[in-house]
């Protein structure tokens, strides 16, 4: 398994990877759209990252880092295939967000989640998240904030 930066030919399965878990638990929202539809535009030009997850040359998991106005990121989309679950790429990926983050300079990382996601609550809070106040969001699904200070 390996963790690389995401290059044009992920388009396709960033957008699959993100759609099939979304779609599993949840509705698929106008943000999400946005950001599944345009990685390029919506996170990475604007000082963004995305790393995937490949198995013998498919990916299987990814993540965003969207630059937040502070400087920090937001860890957004990490998914993992229903194949490769319970093999540790969940904390594979986010420890590469956080070598990112810092390697970037950034204060913080910041996501928004559910409640009902035990094993993605389980990742970050092993990473050192600490849950926050709720706050105003544009998706319905999110009820649980967290960040990790760098």
């Amino acid at each position: 398994m390996q963790i690389i930066a995401f290059e044009p030919r992920h388009a396709q399965a960033w957008k699959r990877l993100n759609e099939a878990w979304i779609a599993k638990h949840f509705a698929i929202e106008p943000k999400d759209r946005e950001v599944l539809d345009d990685p390029d535009g919506t996170i990475l030009a604007k000082g963004g990252h995305i790393f995937m997850a490949e198995l013998d040359g498919e990916a299987v998991g990814c993540v965003g880092l969207i630059a937040l106005p502070d400087g920090g990121f937001e860890v957004a989309k990490m998914t993992v295939s229903e194949a490769a679950r319970g093999t540790g790429l969940g904390k594979l990926l986010m420890a590469a967000c956080i070598d990112h983050a810092q390697k970037a300079g950034a204060t913080r990382l910041y996501l928004e989640t559910n409640s009902s996601l035990a094993p993605a609550l389980a990742v970050y809070r092993a990473a050192g998240f600490v849950q926050l106040p709720p706050r105003p969001t544009p998706y319905a699904r999110a009820d649980v904030f967290m960040e990790l200070t760098l």
